[in-house]
C-alpha cells in the first residue's frame, strides 16, 4: 500500500472466470497433502502434518465442510486489496479476527487499475490454521490461555 490507512470490505466467496471452472472459497488441509513434494523445500509436508491429516486429529479446530470433517488453511474474499497489504489482520462483521490477508489471485493484479467484484479475490490464511498448528504441530496450546476466543 501507500502508507495510507485502508479498509476494505467484502465477503467470502469463490469465483468464477472461465467456463466451467470455479474456485471455491476456501482450502484444507487435504489440500496440502496433494501438494507434498519431498523435493521441493517448500512443498515438503513434515511427518507430524501428515500423520495428524492421516488421522483426521483435528482436535477442536475441525470443522464440517462440503460434508467431511477438516481444518481449512486458507480462503477467498472479494475484499479490495494491493501491494503491501500482507498481513493486514481479516475481520468479520463483529470485529473478530477470522484471518490474515497475504496475497491476491492472478486475476486480482488487475485491482489496482479497475476492481471487479466478480473476479477479484483477495487470499487469507483463515485463523483456524494458525491455531490448530500452534495447537497440534507446535504443542504450544499455553498460548492460548492469554486469548480470547469467540466460538
Amino acid at each position: 500500500a501507500n502508507l495510507t490507512l485502508r479498509v476494505a470490505y467484502g465477503k467470502v466467496g469463490g469465483y468464477q472466470y472461465a467456463d466451467g471452472v470455479y474456485h471455491k472459497p476456501y482450502t484444507t488441509v487435504e489440500g496440502i497433502l496433494e501438494k507434498d513434494n519431498p523435493e521441493i523445500y517448500d512443498y515438503n509436508i513434515p511427518q507430524r502434518l501428515r500423520d495428524i491429516i492421516a488421522a483426521k486429529d483435528y482436535g477442536r479446530w475441525g470443522v464440517e465442510i462440503d460434508g467431511r470433517t477438516t481444518v481449512p488453511v486458507c480462503f477467498l474474499a472479494d475484499n479490495h486489496t494491493t501491494g503491501g497489504n500482507s498481513g493486514s489482520p481479516v475481520l468479520n462483521g463483529r470485529g473478530e479476527l477470522i484471518g490474515v490477508n497475504f496475497d491476491r489471485t492472478w486475476l486480482s493484479t488487475m485491482s489496482d487499475i479497475a476492481f471487479d467484484p466478480a473476479f477479484c479475490r483477495n487470499i487469507a490464511l483463515d485463523i483456524r490454521y494458525v491455531l490448530f498448528v500452534i495447537d497440534r504441530i507446535g504443542d504450544a496450546s499455553y498460548l492460548f490461555e492469554e486469548m480470547d476466543f469467540a466460538e
